[in-house]
């Protein structure tokens, strides 16, 4: 079987590409790089620039390719910006879901996973969020990913379309020396450049409601959340059902200040964070519980913090 990968180029699609390779499953990628890199793709691995937008290419890639199910992982993902930007941002995630959805009911392609987020959720009152918690998207982009799951599970009525979709937290870490995160709003990659850059890094409030003051949030390792998107691809090859969505948490957070002693360790690099107003909106917690991943999609957490910081600070030394 073979599975097209939408955004296969990025940091966690180009994870998943090569889980699906270790796994014996053949991958195709379309990716318009808008922030991936070709050279993330294996070069044995067919890629097509394009966009999902583009409903004749995606009917193209289709018709050329033996493709079994779909691990849709493109989308607009900068929650933050997605405020500017609204239409860009549901052009990306809603329309592009639809236009994906349409070319795979005319290519007669039944199974998809789905790139969700925890953005789905705001800011949730509860200590541990589960499935089941409200949802209460706060930004454009958690209301694309919530619309996007609808997508699916109106499309799995119509027409039988078997899906999962997966509500990402706070990924991080590198499971190979040439890939990293490049995004310019994550955690872990605004460190690590102010530390290369020789800027002291900067925490965003010390004063909330939490042990030590900082936010606390679940980190969790991509090579553990690319491992569970091919058990759910196996799953829905099977035949088997899965649930509508699933957390890919930890159960038990980590404060940012944390984060910031661990990656001094890690590098050597021994600073004290800067300390910046908290920025409005940020709750003191968000953390999960991955209970139903682990008893259906072999999720757990197999690294340290220490390991997840490590490797993704090699993978970014790496690339300098």
């Amino acid at each position: 079987m073979a599975w097209l990968v939408t955004g296969g180029a990025g940091y966690i699609g180009a994870h998943v590409v090569r889980a699906f390779a270790e796994a014996g499953i053949d991958a195709v990628v379309i990716d318009d790089l808008s922030s991936g890199h070709e050279s993330f793709v294996p070069q044995d691995v067919p890629f097509v620039r394009g966009t999902i937008l583009d409903g004749g290419l995606l009917t193209d890639v289709f018709a050329q390719h033996a493709i079994d199910g779909v691990m849709h992982i493109a989308g607009f993902k900068y929650a933050g910006v997605s405020v500017q930007r609204p239409l860009h941002t549901y052009e990306q995630n809603v329309t592009g879901t639809a236009t994906l959805l349409a070319a795979m009911e005319e290519a007669g392609i039944d199974k998809i996973v789905f790139s969700s987020s925890a953005a789905v959720y705001g800011t949730p009152d509860v200590d541990l969020v589960t499935e089941s918690t409200p949802k209460a998207p706060e930004s454009p982009y958690g209301e694309s990913k919530l619309i996007g799951e609808w997508l699916l599970r109106d499309q799995g009525v119509a027409r039988g379309v078997r899906h999962t979709s997966l509500r990402y937290f706070n990924v991080v870490g590198s499971g190979y020396p040439d890939v990293y995160d490049t995004s310019p709003h994550n955690l872990f990659p605004l460190v690590f450049d102010a530390l290369l850059e020789g800027r002291t890094p900067r925490i965003n409030g010390d004063d909330y409601p939490t042990p030590d003051g900082t936010c606390v949030r679940d980190y969790l390792h991509v090579s553990d959340l690319a491992h569970s998107h091919v058990v759910a691809a196996r799953r829905l090859h099977d035949g088997d059902v899965l649930e509508p969505a699933y957390n890919l948490g930890s159960g038990d957070g980590v404060s940012v200040g944390e984060i910031m002693s661990t990656v001094g360790e890690v590098t050597g690099i021994h600073f004290t964070p800067e300390i910046a107003p908290r920025r409005p909106g940020d709750p003191a917690r968000i953390v999960a519980s991955g209970e139903l991943a682990a008893r259906d999609l072999d999720w757990r957490m197999r690294y340290t913090l220490a390991e997840m910081v490590d490797s993704a600070w090699q993978a970014r030394q790496a690339a300098s």
